[in-house]
Order: C-alpha cells, then sequence, then structure tokens
C-alpha cells in the first residue's frame, strides 16, 4: 500500500458543526429583528427554518421567501433576512471537537493537508477564516470557486493534483456518504465518513465518530507501509 501523504477534509457536517452554528445563528437572527418578528414564535421560526434548510442543500433565498410568506411577515423581506445571513453566519461558526487537535497532530506527522467543500466561495471562507483553521491547508477548494461540485471526480482530481499526491496515497474526510465518501473512493481515494446520525450509513473505509481517531488511522497506516517493507 502506498505511504499515505495527504488528507483532504470536507467543511460542513465535518469540521464545521453546522447543526449548533445554524441553531445559534437563527437564535441571533431571530433576536436581531424581534420588532419585527415579536408575534412568531422563536422557536416555530427556527424549528421551521431548519426544516426548509434541508442541511445547507436549500439556499436561503428560498427558504426566507418560504418562511415570510408562511408566517405572514410583512415587515422584512427574504433580501433583508439572507443578506444578514451572509453577513452574520460567520459570527455563529462552531467547530465539532478537536478540529484544530487534529490538523495539527496530522500536520506534525508531515500529513498536508487540504480542503474542498461545495459551497459560495466568500461564504465558505470567511466560515473557514472564522473556525481560525485556513493556514492548516495547503489547498482550499471551493465548488464555486472552482467550477466544479462534490461528487465531481474532477475536483477531487484538482486537489490531489495540487498537492502533488496521487489518490492512493490520500485520504478523504467527509459526512455525506455520496457526494465525500463514495467519491473519493471512486475517485480512489481512501474515505473516512464522519458519522452523522441523518444518514443510515456509508460505504466507507474507516467510520469515526470525533475527528481525532484519524490521526490513530493514519498512524496505524503508517505501522502497516512499514511492517510490510520490514
Amino acid at each position: 500500500m502506498p505511504e499515505i501523504k495527504a488528507v483532504f477534509f470536507d467543511l460542513d457536517g465535518t469540521l464545521l458543526d453546522r447543526n449548533a452554528s445554524l441553531v445559534k445563528f437563527i437564535n441571533d437572527q431571530y433576536e436581531r429583528y424581534i420588532k419585527e418578528l415579536y408575534l412568531v414564535d422563536k422557536q416555530h421560526f427556527m424549528n421551521r427554518f431548519i426544516e426548509l434548510d434541508c442541511r445547507g442543500y436549500v439556499w436561503k433565498d428560498r427558504v426566507y421567501s418560504q418562511l415570510l410568506q408562511e408566517m405572514n411577515i410583512t415587515e422584512l423581506t427574504w433580501e433583508q433576512l439572507l443578506e444578514d445571513y451572509l453577513i452574520n453566519f460567520k459570527n455563529a461558526c462552531m467547530p465539532f471537537r478537536n478540529v484544530q487537535k487534529v490538523l495539527e497532530t496530522l500536520s506534525q506527522m508531515g500529513i498536508i493537508l487540504g480542503l474542498i467543500s461545495n459551497g459560495k466561495r466568500k461564504f465558505q471562507r470567511e466560515n473557514l477564516n472564522a473556525l481560525g483553521i485556513a493556514s492548516y491547508f495547503d489547498t482550499i477548494l471551493i465548488s464555486d470557486e472552482v467550477g466544479l461540485r462534490k461528487p465531481d471526480p474532477l475536483i477531487f482530481q484538482m486537489g490531489l493534483d495540487n498537492l502533488s499526491v496521487s489518490a492512493e496515497e490520500s485520504i478523504f474526510v467527509g459526512d455525506h456518504p455520496e457526494n465525500d465518501i463514495k467519491a473519493a473512493r471512486e475517485a480512489g481515494m481512501l474515505g473516512i465518513w464522519k458519522h452523522d446520525d441523518y444518514w443510515m450509513d456509508a460505504e466507507a473505509d474507516f467510520t469515526i465518530n470525533d475527528l481525532y481517531e484519524i490521526a490513530a488511522i493514519v498512524q496505524s497506516l503508517k505501522g502497516a507501509e512499514i511492517n510490510e517493507r520490514f
């Protein structure tokens, strides 16, 4: 087995705890617009937003349009709320446990790091900067920026080319069974699935619950490589 040289990460749901971040953001947004929303129950506003958001797969212009219509909110426009989302979501960004610890450990092990994320360029980069981890990555590919989206194999190949590594020398860590894990494995990479209760299962090489487990997996693979040589 070739030596593992690189680990690539997804962002939302993998490094960024999007569910927790979204709850914090919606709560804060409601409070910012309390004068216009006071007749709407906060919990109902939050719950319905999360439902319409569909884990980030529905863009917020549609979410806010539907939300305002359903709740008969006339004091605000969807454009106002969308602008607030774009400006302030970064202030609600929360990482999963051990994000910085695992990135630091992998870097100390000599592993080069990459990030491949679907999403809007400015929005995702601001969220990544808010987590304070952008400097760990030697390449950052965001779909809106490069004109490719996971699960397109070309975006994975672009990441590999940017780091001058082969697929066999690389691992991809993500939470989506299809867009992350299946796509990365079809591109020839090892796939580590960060378990998410929303999905039933994923056909991954490894499954983790905590990001720091990645360090042990990489170390075990390095140990296997040493054993193969000797």
